[in-house]
């Protein structure tokens, strides 16, 4: 008798300690919308690291996270080492998860001498998760999408 694997298991989960090493990498490259917002509102002052805002300035016109540096990725060679301090680690976002512009940043960013982490969702969850952001035109905040936060609390449990 011959049994077809479906698709999840089609290809084995990996070795445990090979899977542990994996995620465990994953966590020093990325951190998420909520973990992001976490730290910067507990944060007296200085959170440990700096949110930088890889698009263009059309777009960080349209929000960006409050107390983001605006350095578009074209410019990241030339203005990096002027803006940043490399002793202080970096967080980097585009617009969201079908743009790639966050992880172009942090490889020039990387390239060049700075510690770096991925904002996994970029500007699209902040605001979806309900995150305030700015604007020409001040602060603004949306309703949480229930697809992608909890509604009525701060915490996904996770």
């Amino acid at each position: 008798m011959t049994t077809t694997l479906n698709a999840v298991l089609r290809i084995p989960p990996e070795d445990p300690a090979v899977a542990a090493a994996h995620f465990a990498a994953s966590l020093a490259f990325h951190a998420d919308v909520s973990d992001v917002a976490s730290a910067l509102e507990a944060a007296t002052g200085d959170p440990g690291f700096v949110v930088v805002d890889t698009r263009s300035t059309a777009a960080w016109d349209q929000g960006h996270l409050p107390g983001a540096v605006h350095l578009p990725t074209a410019l990241i060679p030339e203005q990096a080492e002027q803006i940043l301090d490399k002793a202080v680690p970096v967080v980097t976002y585009c617009w969201g998860p079908g743009c790639n512009g966050a992880t172009r940043a942090a490889l020039a960013l990387a390239q060049l001498g700075f510690q770096v982490k991925e904002m996994l969702g970029g500007f699209e969850y902040w605001a979806r998760e309900g995150f305030a952001y700015e604007t020409w035109e001040g602060r603004v905040r949306r309703e949480v999408d229930s697809l992608t936060a909890p509604a009525g609390t701060d915490d996904c449990g996770c």
